[in-house]
């Protein structure tokens, strides 16, 4: 009887991990019909990370109102683990919460997140772990400063809104009536880009959440200057640390606040106890929405191949769309397939239940293959 292990990344815009897994599981199974097959859901700090880890620790949820990226109240969720409480980006800042017509960088603001944070540690949380991919914002983190109590300063002293536009106006922070993290925070980054330069958050995320040309140069001044503001008051140097451009410049300013950045796949990837299942595995599936470059630094599927190799066991990748490429090709993986067919637009592959066939699919062309 043979095992398998899906432990695949949401298919974004269609499919959550768990979704994904179990439609590969369903294909596998009409043709290894005595195979046993186990879904680990699996993520790399983006949206649905706080999913995984309540999943994985069997933790609870709790409700809060906080800002959106617009300044709406909303309710957004973080999950309790213990005295951990975990929560995403996304569910406050995130580029699904506003229509394309709101999505604009240069008015999105990360307040909700730091609403979220003060309201886990006020509540009685010990540490926060914070997944931050996803975000519509690209404010530097500074309406995450705000949403902790820290006022935001122009040269004559008043109060400013922090987000995109505002960065270049701000001077000075006030910490009197703030909520310190220390070190009880820990950001898990999805991507090791510094704040500012050619891999920075202004020049490599904001034109994907909406901005200009002239936007992003205007975002990476802006960047900068808040960069000196915040590391002035501080004390911690902030803008060439990996992560520090994750979620706009969230993970940059966490940091300077005390927080560690750790690579998110590598920590969920612990955190389940993939290892532990892949021991007597006789092959593990991985995969994302699209596998690319990208996908040899430090994504989920790059994780999963690593741990798959420690132990000895071949693994496979599955992308909506894949694009081959010297990185991909050297990697490592048993086998590379491709969900979507090529004749597919990517609106009809994106559907549920379209993206759940396909994966079917590809899960019974592997177990025809490998049997």
């Amino acid at each position: 009887m043979k095992k398998v292990v899906i432990a695949t990344d949401s298919f974004k815009g269609s499919l959550s991990s768990l979704e994904a897994g179990d439609a590969l599981r369903c294909g596998l199974l009409s043709v290894w019909k005595d195979a046993r097959v186990k879904v680990v859901a699996v993520a790399d700090g983006g949206e649905g990370t706080a999913e995984v880890l309540v999943a994985s620790c069997r933790g609870e949820w709790r409700e809060v109102e906080c800002s959106d990226p617009l300044g709406r109240r909303i309710v957004a969720r973080y999950g309790l683990c213990g005295t951990t409480a975990v929560m995403d980006v996304a569910a406050a800042a995130g580029y699904t919460l506003l229509s394309p017509e709101e999505r604009n960088p240069m008015v999105a603001s990360s307040r909700g997140v730091g609403e979220l944070i003060a309201t886990a540690l006020r509540s009685g949380a010990e540490s926060v772990c914070i997944g931050v991919g996803g975000s519509a914002t690209c404010d530097g983190g500074a309406g995450l400063l705000q949403g902790l109590g820290y006022e935001l300063l122009d040269r004559d002293g008043r109060v400013i809104r922090g987000c995109g536009e505002s960065l270049l106006r701000i001077e000075s922070i006030c910490s009197d009536r703030a909520v310190a993290i220390d070190g009880r925070v820990k950001v898990l980054a999805d991507v090791d880009n510094p704040l500012c330069g050619e891999r920075g958050a202004a020049r490599v995320f904001a034109p994907q959440k909406g901005a200009t040309p002239e936007q992003v140069e205007m975002l990476e001044r802006g960047l900068r200057h808040f960069a000196e503001v915040v590391e002035r008051h501080f004390g911690r140097p902030m803008s060439e640390v990996e992560g520090a451009g994750a979620a706009g410049g969230i993970g940059g300013t966490l940091y300077a606040l005390g927080a560690t950045i750790v690579r998110g796949a590598e920590a969920v990837v612990e955190a389940v106890g993939l290892e532990r299942e892949l021991q007597d595995a006789d092959l593990v599936i991985t995969g994302e929405g699209r596998i690319d470059s990208q996908t040899t630094m430090g994504k989920v599927a790059s994780e999963v191949l690593r741990v798959g190799r420690k132990v000895g066991v071949d693994v496979v990748a599955v992308g909506g769309s894949v694009v081959r490429c010297h990185e991909v090709d050297e990697c490592g993986f048993a086998a590379i397939y491709v969900a979507t067919p090529a004749d597919m637009t990517l609106r009809e592959a994106l559907r549920k239940e379209v993206a759940t066939a396909n994966l079917q699919r590809i899960g019974a062309e592997i177990a025809r293959k490998w049997s």
